[in-house]
């Protein structure tokens, strides 16, 4: 039989997407062909829908450790991050402050920038080497005139985990809302949003094998909300527009998945990036692992490769079907340098010159074999090639 390229492919990409998982396809099915009644509707036909949400929603939060009435269905973290920030701004008369961090996802970051030419002020936290927040400076920065902190719960990059239920504390102890863009947490890490004071959590489903274009809101019962979508009511007011229900009945099944595969992600995809990591760090002079001192996600590690360019790494690795990314997925195509990295070492070219592999459940060991063999023949080629012919290979990268 023929071998086809997706049979080689070896996707190590899983902080930008994720396959579906087979058994969230077929969940999503029956509300794409026969039950497709709009759940506001009264009829009995309609019913089939509404309990289709429901049980998404206990789904999720049987993931999440919360209660069904405290999750609001969005289309994505983009926009559940952007309902936050609105909300929190809103409901605080005095609110001309917002406190982030400088390595947050654009998701934040923009309308934050945004922010600033609206007149509000916005502090952007920043990181050490290892991506740390300082406590001590977050603290620091919240003034009584702040509306809200926004600190993201694993960075999309370097898999570098915040403290964000001590950070939730000290915002409930300045009494100033606090929220998590969780978008690479969920299904990564065990969350129990009810032993916490954090007020929002983000998460988008297509992060743990759900579909995409679909995710949630989780607004803690106590916690004032505006909705930043007005329409018809639904979602108990909190978010207008006809639900999404067969992409949400996936995320309330991929949030099932996602509870039963916890265990392999912190053992089995750990144990595949732990022996990947170390393999490359052997094998492969000048190279570094970015946030290695951090407590990281299990399926993350950030390469710096000293001497090579990541656009040009990019191209060759993809000739050889390995996926992976030099940062956020949503940043592609820029000629930007990762703003994360800088913002970890901005003395240092690190931003040009790192590559993000994320692992997941279908990863097996054959590919990290595979990974293993080419990954240190592409950086070795790479540095053989000379500054201008590197700089041409880099340009075709950015292009394509």
């Amino acid at each position: 039989m023929t071998t086809t390229t997706t049979d080689k492919l070896i996707y190590l990409d899983n902080n930008a997407t994720t396959r579906l998982d087979p058994s969230v396809i077929e969940e999503m099915l029956p509300f794409l062909k026969e039950h497709y009644g709009n759940p506001s509707s009264g009829y009995a036909f309609a019913a089939r829908a509404r309990k289709a949400l429901d049980f998404a929603r206990e789904r999720l939060t049987a993931l999440l450790g919360c209660e069904p009435s405290e999750i609001v269905f969005t289309s994505g973290g983009t926009e559940s991050n952007n309902a936050v920030i609105s909300s929190a701004l809103q409901s605080d008369p005095r609110g001309k402050h917002v406190v982030t961090s400088a390595v947050e996802h654009s998701a934040v970051l923009r309308p934050c920038q945004d922010l600033t030419k609206r007149g509000c002020e916005v502090t952007f936290v920043g990181v050490d080497r290892d991506g740390h927040v300082d406590l001590v400076e977050l603290e620091a920065a919240i003034r009584p005139e702040t509306a809200l902190v926004s600190m993201m719960w694993a960075n999309n990059e370097t898999g570098v985990l915040f403290p964000v239920e001590q950070i939730a504390e000290i915002c409930r102890a300045k009494g100033v809302l606090f929220h998590t863009d969780a978008v690479q947490a969920v299904g990564k890490i065990p969350i129990r949003l009810r032993d916490t004071v954090i007020n929002f959590l983000s998460l988008s489903a297509h992060k743990f094998h759900g579909p995409k274009g679909v995710g949630a809101l989780y607004v803690n019962r106590r916690t004032r909300f505006l909705p930043l979508i007005a329409g018809g009511g639904q979602e108990n007011g909190r978010r207008g527009g006809t639900e999404n229900v067969a992409s949400i009945a996936g995320l309330g099944k991929a949030a099932e998945r996602a509870a039963e595969y916890l265990p392999q992600e912190q053992t089995q995809v750990r144990a595949m990036r732990d022996r990947f990591e170390k393999a490359i760090l052997q094998s492969v002079n000048g190279a570094s692992v970015n946030g290695a001192r951090a407590a990281r996600l299990p399926n993350t590690t950030s390469f710096l490769f000293e001497g090579i360019e990541s656009p040009a790494a990019l191209l060759l690795l993809d000739r050889h079907h390995i996926c992976c990314s030099a940062g956020s997925a949503c940043r592609t195509g820029s000629q930007e340098a990762s703003h994360v990295l800088r913002a970890m070492d901005s003395s240092s070219d690190v931003a040009r010159r790192s590559l993000r592999f994320s692992l997941g459940r279908y990863n097996c060991e054959s590919q990290i074999d595979r990974a293993i063999e080419i990954v240190p023949k592409v950086v070795e080629r790479l540095r053989q090639l000379s500054p201008a012919l590197e700089t041409a290979v880099s340009t075709v990268a950015t292009a394509l």
